[in-house]
């Protein structure tokens, strides 16, 4: 029989402990990328000299876009990168979208229009463009992003290294009139911003954002572009570049203002992809990430794992405290109350420490950011909980998706509530 008093303490241990450590690591990592690399970068406005300046290939996949793909393509229209081409993908879309893109296409030469009959995904959308330009560095963002007029000029500096594959923005919020908005202006600060400097301080990133990334072409010809059966294309393009030894780099200054969920159901849809794309992308790859060469993705690889499991640990304590509850439990395994102690006083000053170290960094690259500070209150019981329960239910759902089954588009939820 198990000793269940020492399981129990093992269980809590690690379910308070796990995001404390984490939290510590990412602000040491983020910091020490901050003074190592950032620091003396110069600031989004800026434009770093690149000497030479290759024609650059904007990809934007649409599918449904009406509503949004106009604004977005007259911003990528005041670019400062001087040899630029815009490619826009109507992947099948059953609104305005086509005509939208035509009506922008007599607007702007540089624009071309390409059309899909059918719905095939957002990975075979890129991989349609990609084949339709000559151009050796292609960036993509999504039908609904803005660009910062300054963003390739700090993507294209990295490719100076042959050794670059892929070059990851700084994706900004938008949506900002509601609680929901405004916490996620602090995630994408103290998750996005934040776990990205880090992971780059000590070896790979776990994905690009699919919603601003460049990619160099001929490394994407060898690891064979997009895979079209994948939920999250991003996570794993940058999975296949990184286990074929290219590198991929996190660019602050690269901006882009993207439209987030404004409601519970939008999120909820929206991390659920995620959380089972990243499932997907580990089953594929953890047998070949054995192997001693590909030692630089271990920490990136561990980390997943281990965060999957300490959601299912958490949701283990809610287990045994409803039971406890509604049954009653053995005192030494009981959760007597999810309300927090002082392990929550000691996590939650520790989540505010996060938010405000990647606020700070941020704050460089977007001015009046610490006024959204104090609505990070919520975001552990926001956000943890919508966390813990995505990744519960992502494992059988990456277990149980079919391979080869295509990701096909389904319409988002792009941040506007419905009276908007």
């Amino acid at each position: 029989m198990p000793n269940l008093p020492a399981f129990g303490e093992a269980l809590m241990a690690f379910v308070f402990y796990y995001p404390l450590f984490m939290a510590y690591l990412w602000m040491a990592g983020a910091i020490y990328y901050w003074f190592h690399y950032e620091r003396k970068s110069g600031k989004p406005g800026d434009l770093p000299d690149l000497g030479d300046y290759p024609t650059v290939a904007v990809i934007v996949p649409c599918h449904n876009e009406e509503a949004q793909v106009v604004e977005t393509i007259e911003c990528l229209m005041t670019s400062k990168y001087p040899n630029l081409e815009v490619l826009a993908v109507d992947d099948g879309s059953t609104d305005g979208t086509a005509d939208a893109l035509r009506g922008l296409a007599e607007r702007f030469p540089a624009l071309r229009v390409i059309h899909l009959a059918h719905n095939q995904g957002k990975a075979a959308a890129l991989n349609t463009a990609a084949m339709m330009t000559g151009a050796e560095f292609l960036v993509c963002i999504d039908g609904d992003a803005l660009l910062d007029p300054s963003a390739l000029h700090w993507l294209i500096w990295h490719f100076r290294s042959p050794r670059v594959g892929a070059v990851t923005g700084n994706p900004r919020v938008r949506t900002r009139s509601t609680l929901l908005g405004r916490l996620q202006v602090g995630e994408f600060s103290s998750t996005v911003g934040l776990i990205k400097r880090a992971q780059r301080t000590y070896g790979r990133v776990f994905t690009v954002s699919g919603v601003v990334s460049a990619f160099r072409r001929s490394a994407l010809h060898e690891v064979g572009y997009w895979s079209t059966d994948m939920l999250t294309e991003d996570v794993d393009v940058s999975w296949k570049l990184q286990t074929h030894h290219w590198d991929v780099r996190f660019e602050p200054n690269a901006l882009c203002w993207i439209l987030m969920p404004e409601t519970f159901r939008g999120l909820w849809k929206q991390r659920l992809r995620w959380a089972t794309g990243g499932m997907q992308v580990l089953l594929r790859n953890w047998r070949g990430l054995q192997a001693w060469k590909m030692r630089r993705m271990w920490p990136v690889f561990t980390e997943y794992i281990v965060s999957a499991l300490w959601g299912y640990a958490m949701m283990g304590v809610i287990l045994m405290w409803l039971f406890g509850t509604v049954l009653g439990m053995p005192v030494p395994i009981s959760v007597p109350s999810l309300l927090p102690g002082w392990t929550g006083v000691v996590v939650g000053t520790t989540c505010l420490l996060q938010v405000a170290t990647g606020m700070m960094l941020d704050s460089r690259v977007e001015k009046g950011l610490l006024k959204y500070y104090f609505w990070m209150i919520w975001y552990p019981l926001a956000f943890w909980l919508i966390n813990v329960f995505t990744t519960v239910v992502s494992v059988p759902r990456a277990l149980s998706r079919s391979s080869g089954e295509r990701a096909r588009w389904k319409s988002p939820d792009r941040g506007l509530l419905p009276d908007r």
